[in-house]
């Protein structure tokens, strides 16, 4: 949360001294990337024949970011440049409460890219949880445009981010395992892509003559503001690959739910915004769509869990009794 609302400091043309969201996205991976690079060296000293597995760290320092993992990230790596560039984007447009709405709309494209990726089939009690998201989403997006506070091209980044977040999460699952399932890996070797891949777009935008045409002792709050936001990013994302391995994506997306609602309200209160009663309706039914299609999601796995281990049992008890039958036979 802390990092959404400094996020929303740094990209707003209001409280930005610079206007380079680029190179401040780029700088925050660079920080993220060194950061795990520094957590690994330290897993290596401290541990040099083992891994500590409950921080997900491998002491295999090299093998970390070979060009063989890297190439391996690199389809994850796209997914998140984009991600992290529409979001940041959406964020310096639209106010952070309304944020909280978009946000939700990663579940949309979530059930679209399983199926179309990896042909994974959703239940209809689950699509009717995200029926409920979508008229909360437009029943806001309504009320923001009668506030007068919509932005259009704001709405669009946002949307575009939610979908290459599900993208993300759907490549995050299928690269784990070329990382030795390692959150500290993965995070190194995606940060690394990411700074390579920001270098186009941020000489296109010609961001580095503007940083370079502004002595630094003038914007030095500004620049700590970008280096404590990249602590923090690498913070979410190390935290966020740790939740996710040791519970499950559901039990991330239901933190995430609470989360949003406790950030609308901080939003609100702590900006002074004044909200219409069928504003913080539709907040309220987003949020408790997302939260819905959580649950059932849960009791889904929950349910495809307990039949695969009756499966496993029965063809367990079936060969033993072929294996009896063969002994008794001989």
């Amino acid at each position: 949360m802390a990092m959404v609302f400094l996020n929303k400091h740094l990209f707003s043309s209001e409280n930005a001294a610079l206007n380079v969201p680029l190179l401040i996205t780029w700088i925050q991976c660079l920080i993220s990337a060194v950061l795990s690079w520094l957590c690994l060296l330290a897993s290596s000293a401290c541990c040099p024949q083992t891994s500590i597995h409950w921080l997900g760290i491998s002491a295999e320092v090299r093998a970390s970011c070979s060009v063989h993992n890297l190439r391996k990230v690199l389809p994850l790596s796209l997914c998140f440049v984009a991600m992290v560039t529409f979001n940041n984007l959406c964020i310096k447009y639209v106010t952070v409460s309304f944020y909280t709405f978009i946000r939700p709309l990663a579940t949309l494209f979530n059930i679209f890219f399983v199926y179309f990726i990896l042909g994974e089939v959703t239940s209809l009690r689950a699509i009717l949880c995200c029926a409920g998201i979508i008229v909360g989403f437009l029943l806001g997006v309504d009320q923001e445009d009668r506030q007068g506070t919509l932005s259009w091209i704001g709405l669009f980044y946002g949307i575009a981010s939610c979908m290459f977040a599900a993208l993300n999460g759907v490549y995050t699952a299928r690269v784990l395992p070329h990382v030795d399932k390692s959150a500290m890996k993965l995070t190194l070797c995606n940060n690394l892509n990411a700074c390579l891949l920001f270098f186009p777009l941020i000489s296109l935008r010609g961001e580095m003559r503007t940083v370079l045409s502004v002595p630094f002792s003038e914007n030095v709050a500004f620049w700590t503001s970008v280096a404590v936001s990249g602590v923090l990013g690498w913070s979410v994302a190390v935290v966020t690959g740790l939740q996710v391995l040791v519970t499950s994506p559901l039990t991330h997306n239901i933190s995430g739910t609470a989360k949003s609602c406790f950030q609308t309200v901080v939003a609100v209160i702590w900006l002074t915004e004044m909200k219409r009663f069928l504003w913080w309706i539709s907040s309220f039914i987003v949020l408790f769509g997302s939260l819905l299609y959580s649950i059932v999601r849960f009791h889904e796995m929950k349910e495809k869990s307990v039949h695969r281990k009756e499966a496993s049992k029965t063809n367990f008890e079936e060969t033993g009794v072929w294996f009896e039958c063969v002994s008794r036979l001989c």
